[in-house]
């Protein structure tokens, strides 16, 4: 049985392929091990308990996820995920990766990934072409969930949202400075604290506050990330995340004027990736 999986930092998705029997799917938090320590993604995995009860029946594990870019965080979360699937052959690798092999195919083109932070990467057919980009929450994530959740928050700490919006803000969050503060500078996993206010711009909020930085942040990831790429005007840009396929109609305004060739959009690509590495054996 070949386990596939697709983690950024709010949610891991997980497919079981089992030749012959229909796909299992399991859900579990978000892993990125820039955040949390090899125990905590231990704990994070086995409390998906039917996930846990297939572990003797895996053999292949393919794991994307975010905070994997690097070879001595694959080896750390490799570490923990041989100790759950102890049969398995473990690979790791970014969730960059993973998206350019759901949307892109044998393909080139662009690949970016808009959820709880945002990234984009040149795929070549084969291989990703590592860049300048994904800064991380603190100094880029432009356009993304924890980067609209930072001006939301500061909107309206600074007294900056409007009226109506910010008292609908108070309504909805429990976002005193106190209550930010201590979320932001002494808890784990900021990145995903701010990201979960910015839901608010589409489900509460929708007037022209919300459209203007909706806009605002979406031209700003196209202005920072894509146009970089020499090629781009040439090249197919696929989108992946919540924030890509909440917002996909500014986000297609947006790319239509800076002259972006959309390709695919995806919220989820874990089923797109599955079979992607299924069919390639």
């Amino acid at each position: 049985m070949i386990l596939v999986a697709d983690s950024g930092s709010t949610k891991t998705d997980w497919i079981l392929a089992n030749p012959g029997s229909p796909d299992l799917q399991f859900k579990t938090a978000g892993i990125n091990p820039f955040f949390l320590s090899d125990k905590e993604i231990f704990k994070l995995i086995t409390k998906q308990q039917e996930l846990v009860a297939q572990a003797e029946n895996v053999t292949e594990v393919y794991y994307f996820g975010a905070g994997c870019s690097s070879p001595d965080k694959r080896e750390a979360v490799s570490n923990v995920l041989s100790q759950i699937f102890k049969q398995a052959y473990i690979s790791v690798d970014s969730d960059l990766l993973g998206s350019a092999y759901a949307t892109c195919g044998e393909e080139s083109g662009l690949c970016c990934i808009l959820g709880t932070g945002s990234n984009i990467t040149y795929f070549d057919g084969e291989n990703i072409r590592d860049g300048k980009h994904g800064l991380g929450y603190i100094l880029g994530d432009e356009g993304s969930g924890s980067f609209f959740g930072k001006k939301l928050v500061t909107d309206y700490l600074y007294g900056n949202m409007p009226e109506t919006e910010s008292k609908l803000f108070a309504q909805k969050y429990m976002a005193d400075k106190e209550t930010v503060i201590s979320n932001v500078y002494h808890k784990p996993r900021a990145n995903f604290y701010l990201a979960s206010f910015a839901m608010f711009l589409s489900e509460v909020a929708t007037g022209d506050y919300s459209k203007n930085l909706i806009k605002s942040g979406l031209t700003e990831f196209v202005e920072t990330n894509i146009t970089g790429y020499p090629d781009y005007k040439n090249l197919k840009c696929h989108f992946v995340g919540s924030i890509a396929w909440n917002f996909k109609t500014e986000l297609q305004e947006i790319c239509k004027q800076y002259q972006v060739k959309i390709g695919k959009m995806m919220n989820h690509p874990i089923d797109d990736l599955a079979n992607f590495l299924l069919k390639r054996g």
